[in-house]
């Protein structure tokens, strides 16, 4: 059986189950294990209001070397104070002590409700049983892949294999999160393991850049949450000759690593709550990049573009007046758009179009709107889904 998942990177284990946090019985508690230590990088929300796990994940993030990551869904772990913080620490201690390497070497993230404390009886049972289910087989990547969900519906997984001094390198991901996603940061639950040689500053580097250009661009609602985190951890038993500056091969694992990362985020997308579709916006003639991220995240997030694009309807109008409004520098005479290979306003007015053909267009799983704002030459994109009736019902039901 072919692995696709976390633990198809030398050196990882992996396992997720039930711990009886979530009163669904669906799991809710998962460890990735690095028996060897691996170097490891993380990203985190940029909201000023943090979850417990978030706070001790930044301290122990600057450790040399990580064993371990602990994860549990269902609870948040955030507004909870001085208990919220004390419970991460032990949940770091207990993972500890079932692998036996030091606390400051587990990573932590938590997600779920916020402002309630967590089961720490369950957890603590919990942390112990999945510390003895570890393994490194494609049942244990997809249990914590499970273990990790909220309002997913199904895991995201994805994979890339590159060839760097003549050894095989593995780069394996997974993601959790489907609403409260703004783009600003992680915007999720990110954790990648790789088995790549190199130094400390240059994964992170690559982190960082990979996240910017995929979930970074993945906007579901324009909320962000409290406890987003992306962790990579490397084992560096691919056996290749360590990268160590951003020479060539460097380069190519960074490129991997930034498909590995859009997959993840268009598999967000498509699992979003309630979506049905998800769309890419690509803004192009802005007077800065800034500008145009500025823009083409007002698309994505604009209500009615979201929901015209949920009864597949062509409204160009929308979309003009989204960018019209978000404050950015544009040419009205110049300014254009298109959907797909389609044009429905040009150089400020509207044009001819076949609205049945477009609507086809929109129908489609995925699809691109493309915006010429007529004010320079920077341009950017951002990831978005339709709205639908029934992200309102998962958000009315989700009660606290």
């Amino acid at each position: 059986m072919q692995n696709n998942t976390i633990t198809s990177c030398k050196g990882f284990l992996a396992a997720g189950l039930d711990c009886g946090i979530k009163a669904s019985g669906k799991k809710d508690i998962a460890i990735i294990c690095c028996p060897t230590s691996a170097k490891a990088a993380a990203v985190f929300t940029t909201n000023k209001i943090v979850s417990a796990a978030v706070a001790i994940c930044k301290q122990h993030a600057k450790s040399a070397s990580i064993e371990a990551v602990v994860v549990n869904s269902g609870n948040a772990n955030a507004c909870t104070g001085a208990k919220g913080l004390a419970d991460a620490k032990k949940m770091c201690e207990l993972a500890a002590a079932q692998i036996d390497c030091k606390t400051s070497q587990v990573l932590i993230a938590s997600t779920g409700i916020i402002g309630q404390k967590l089961p720490m009886s369950k957890i603590t049972s919990g942390i112990k049983a999945v510390a003895k289910q570890l393994a490194s087989n494609p049942k244990a990547g997809t249990d914590f892949a499970e273990a990790i969900m909220t309002t997913d519906t199904k895991p995201k997984q994805a994979i890339r294999k590159i060839n760097i001094s003549g050894r095989k390198i593995a780069i394996a991901g997974t993601t959790k999160g489907a609403g409260m996603i703004g783009p600003n940061m992680a915007t999720t639950l990110c954790f990648i393991t790789t088995d790549v040689a190199i130094t400390k500053p240059l994964l992170k580097s690559v982190l960082k850049d990979a996240i910017s250009d995929s979930l970074n661009k993945l906007t579901v609602d324009g909320h962000q949450s409290t406890n987003d985190t992306a962790i990579i951890l490397a084992s560096g038993l691919a056996g290749n000759r360590p990268i160590t500056s951003k020479c060539p091969r460097y380069k190519k694992f960074a490129k991997a690593m930034a498909e590995l990362c859009g997959d993840l985020a268009k598999q967000m997308a498509l699992d979003a709550e309630g979506a049905t579709k998800m769309f890419t916006v690509i803004v192009k003639g802005a007077a800065s990049k800034a500008e145009a991220t500025k823009a083409a995240r007002a698309v994505a997030n604009y209500d009615l573009v979201k929901c015209a694009i949920h009864g597949n309807d062509p409204n160009w109008g929308r979309i003009i007046c989204a960018v019209g409004s978000c404050g950015v520098k544009l040419n009205p005479a110049k300014l254009s758009c298109s959907i797909g290979n389609v044009v429905v306003f040009k150089n400020g007015g509207p044009v001819k179009f076949n609205a049945p053909k477009v609507s086809k267009i929109i129908a489609q799983k995925q699809h691109t709107i493309t915006i010429s704002l007529g004010a320079g030459k920077a341009e950017d994109f951002c990831y978005g889904c339709d709205l639908s009736r029934e992200y309102v019902t998962i958000n009315a039901d989700y009660h606290t």
